[in-house]
């Protein structure tokens, strides 16, 4: 029998790379779902928007680099990164804030570093960093979930809003945004407020905010499928989860009205879906698989010094680029020792 062997570099083949990204959206798809539910139709048109400008700006990069667009525009990573930075954006932001930040991941995130491999970085998450910062007031205007949304807009008026800036004439942006669990918690502690007092709120639901703990339930349902499908391993999700809860569970058993719940950690924010979808990240992550224990573990205990103590109400994006800088040095000190080498 004749076998074909191509000369080396024996990277792995193309294919390989599609079916695994389109595997991670496939398991976003619950959560794409439930949040255009909650949320309304924002959350697809954020989606869509940074969608086409992501793979428009992979696609210019790829051309000033002389290099071919056709494998890099289907290996579906920048789609994914679109996806990611939509679903992470409030539903009712303006299409430029999804543009943005789209392009400022693909540019400066990914390809300026040399592409998909080279990032040291989170594409979307450094998109997300920059928005939040340079667009506060934008990042922070959510709109109440549908079970507290007195009114909602349709597909045509999310549309006029989301490109003209226009509401009906009988709404103003006040009536549709609200604050976040997170967000209503920090404020209410720092005014003094007990915790069990801010629950009161018609915000917040069984062990956190209504919407929002089905919005990450959807997460972890994909993020078990990630895991079933050995798509991903255990070990970022279970150290990012494990640490936030454990540390969460400590403060609140010693002082329940000033630090909230663990369940309230787990599922206000975004802590599950970047356990499953964000932290995971091969090319930006640790490698070794207790250096990938100890990159989570970093990642939850940051989050939740964040969400605590920091100036932001949730704290995963930028704990998932300090843990990013910190992965090189956690696989230099985690390596496996070489069989016959050290030891006896």
């Amino acid at each position: 029998m004749k076998f074909a062997t191509a000369s080396s570099p024996h990277t792995p083949s193309t294919g390989e790379l599609n079916a695994l990204m389109r595997q991670v959206i496939y398991a976003l798809l619950p959560a794409i779902a439930t949040a255009w539910w909650f949320f309304g139709w924002g959350v697809l048109i954020n989606i869509a928007v940074a969608s086409i400008f992501a793979l428009g700006a992979e696609a210019a990069i790829l051309l000033l680099r002389n290099r071919p667009l056709a494998p890099a525009l289907s290996d579906c990573s920048a789609l994914l990164t679109a996806i990611l930075l939509g679903l992470a954006l409030p539903a009712l932001a303006p299409w430029w804030l999804a543009a943005v930040g789209a392009l400022f991941a693909i540019v400066f995130a990914k390809q300026l570093y040399g592409g998909l491999g080279f990032n040291p970085f989170n594409p979307a998450m450094v998109g997300y960093v920059v928005l939040l910062i340079s667009f506060p007031l934008e990042m922070t205007s959510w709109p109440a979930p549908q079970e507290l949304a007195t009114v909602s807009l349709s597909l045509v008026e999310t549309l006029s809003y989301s490109f003209g800036g226009t509401l009906p004439a009988t709404l103003g942006l006040d009536a549709l945004t609200t604050a976040t669990p997170l967000d209503a918690i920090k404020t209410g502690v720092g005014l003094e407020q007990s915790v069990a007092a801010i629950s009161q709120s018609p915000l917040f639901g069984e062990f956190g905010g209504k919407g929002w703990e089905w919005l990450a339930a959807a997460y972890l349902l994909g993020g078990l499928w990630l895991l079933y499908k050995r798509i991903i391993s255990w070990h970022i999700p279970a150290g990012l989860l494990g640490a936030l809860a454990l540390i969460a569970t400590l403060f609140w058993l010693g002082d329940a009205s000033r630090y909230a719940s663990p369940l309230f950690h787990l599922f206000s924010g975004a802590a599950i879906i970047g356990a499953f979808f964000i932290a995971t990240d091969p090319i930006s992550a640790a490698t070794t698989l207790r250096g990938r224990l100890l990159f989570g573990i970093g990642i939850g205990l940051i989050t939740y010094i964040i969400r605590t103590w920091g100036g932001y109400p949730d704290g995963i994006a930028f704990a998932v680029l300090l843990m990013n800088m910190a992965a090189p040095t956690l696989d230099y000190y985690t390596r496996p020792r070489v069989f016959g080498q050290g030891g006896r």
